[in-house]
């Protein structure tokens, strides 16, 4: 028996099945932008898909982004079972299947040659051991068109973003100037109008130099959609129900597309995707071009699964992942009052990133408390008070400060924000924190008591997708009175929150005391 023989059986039923484990299931990732797709996710996918697709010799199908050819190899099998009455022949069916219905454009050409692997049961679509005998080129249906970036005058790819310092790497290295952002239309190269897209797009491009890399996954949903397919099925990062750096234009556009049916969103990204696991978790979704209303969202946390349960989207600016949180939410909302995201900090308060290392250990003459961090945690010490360049005002006044960022990784119960402390005028921080200004340090302390509420950090918790807050993470969350020291008892009653409904606030939120 060839080598080739495992990926045979997996792609076409009828070969011997005696011993034969997936090796798509034991392939590391190749980056954290490009992750594989574990076949038991794929399944899941198409499984969204009316199986009647899987029926019909005219179904096209197209993974813009293979990696693995997963997808594609998976789809092969349903096809060939599917069409197995009405095309009796076995090698006739798989040759129908393979150079009719299932097409990829590949991101690499590492991922090209793997996928050819995964569908065709050999690197060449043309080859000896190839299970298709109707192709002429080495490629097949699964190709990678080779395309460049279009730089700008600022250096940016017009089609991705990507930097030219970090993407333009000549003709012999990869580019990744990936063909379905870069001016390959799929239907023009395979001369097919595609029924069924579906893939797992590359998440974000890197950048050295900066922890901030840059989402790319939403501009390929948007290329699939317009390419008009009847069904999109997509897995994507979560991030951008509720955050993601320049993503209000996509979260807005997926709020409020009415086409999204059907939608499951994984908290923690492992549970998906063993050894990955970015902050926010993961989400795949059904886009159905035809019919459009309320779309039916199953949320997993952990082991405990929740719905699916009919939503509309676009009911918020950000999408609750949490379906048992809308009510609370619309009692509390319903007392219409200032939110806290009113007196919060902006980021970068005080001009200040991050890294400043401007502060000394001991005070001179002149100077201000300086909060900072280091890996070692937050730090204490002086600064020039013209080292702030903003917000002179805020120098003198009491604050109740809190930490930007805290990360749990889906922790159940959660903590969520990081624990306050007042600052004490006159002082300055770096942008690793936000604050409220107050007149005393009586008052920051009522500030600080109502971070440690479960009830405030619940609210938070709804619009918190990463480990980062800003204003805007707090928009739910309601100003009170800074006279007293505020306790969840206190909160529940004024909201007039059910047993049931705190009982549920309780399983998610942990204690925390000021």
């Amino acid at each position: 028996m060839s080598d080739t023989q495992p990926a045979l059986s997996a792609a076409v039923p009828g070969k011997n099945q005696s011993h034969n484990p997936d090796i798509l299931t034991c392939l590391a990732n190749l980056s954290a932008d490009e992750v594989f797709t574990p076949p038991k996710l794929a399944a899941a996918m198409l499984d969204m898909l009316p199986q009647d697709l899987f029926r019909s010799g005219e179904t096209t199908f197209l993974d813009p982004v293979c990696k693995t050819g997963v997808f594609l190899r998976e789809i092969a099998r349903r096809l060939n079972d599917g069409l197995r009455d009405q095309m009796p022949d076995e090698q006739k069916r798989v040759d129908h299947i393979l150079t009719r219905q299932v097409f990829g454009l590949a991101t690499s050409e590492l991922t090209a040659a793997i996928s050819r692997r995964s569908v065709y049961c050999s690197k060449k679509a043309d080859g000896k051991y190839s299970i298709a005998t109707k192709f002429t080129t080495f490629e097949g249906n699964i190709r990678l068109p080779r395309t460049k970036h279009r730089w700008n005058e600022k250096g940016r790819c017009e089609d991705c973003g990507a930097s030219r310092g970090d993407y333009d790497r000549g003709e012999v290295r990869e580019t990744y100037a990936y063909p379905f952002l870069h001016g390959i239309d799929p239907k023009e190269l395979f001369n097919v109008k595609f029924e069924v897209i579906i893939g797992n797009p590359p998440y974000q491009l890197g950048a050295k130099g900066t922890t901030r890399d840059v989402p790319i996954y939403d501009k390929f949903v948007d290329q699939a959609k317009k390419l008009e397919p009847r069904f999109l099925v997509m897995i994507i990062p979560s991030r951008w129900m509720a955050g993601g750096l320049g993503l209000g234009d996509f979260r807005r556009s997926m709020l409020n597309d009415r086409r999204i049916r059907k939608m499951v969103d994984y908290e923690r990204m492992s549970d998906v995707f063993p050894g990955v696991d970015f902050e926010g978790g993961v989400n795949y979704f059904l886009w159905d071009r035809d019919n459009v209303g309320d779309c039916a969202v199953t949320s997993v946390r952990g082991d405990e699964v929740i719905g699916p349960v009919q939503r509309n989207l676009s009911e918020h600016d950000v999408l609750v992942r949490d379906p048992n949180a809308l009510g609370i939410l619309k009692k509390v909302t319903s007392f219409k009052e200032p939110s806290l995201a009113e007196v919060l900090s902006a980021r970068t308060a005080f001009g200040l990133v991050s890294n400043f290392s401007g502060h000394k250990p001991t005070r001179r003459k002149g100077d201000v408390r300086f909060y900072g961090t280091s890996p070692r945690g937050r730090v204490e010490a002086w600064v020039a008070r013209d080292e702030a360049t903003q917000n002179h005002d805020a120098i003198d006044r009491w604050k109740a400060m809190i930490i930007a960022a805290f990360g749990e990784r889906g922790a159940r119960p959660a903590q969520v924000l990081g624990r306050p402390w007042i600052g004490e005028p006159p002082s300055i921080c770096t942008q690793s924190f936000i604050f409220v200004c107050t007149e005393s340090r009586e008052q920051a302390e009522s500030v600080a008591s109502y971070y440690c509420t479960r009830f405030v950090r619940f609210l938070v918790s709804l619009r918190k997708i990463t480990q980062h807050t800003t204003r805007e993470t707090y928009m739910w969350v309601p100003q009170q009175s800074w006279d007293r020291k505020w306790t969840d008892a206190q909160l529940y009653r004024k909201y007039k929150l059910s047993s049931d409904e705190v009982s549920y606030i309780e399983t998610q939120i942990r204690p925390m005391e000021f």
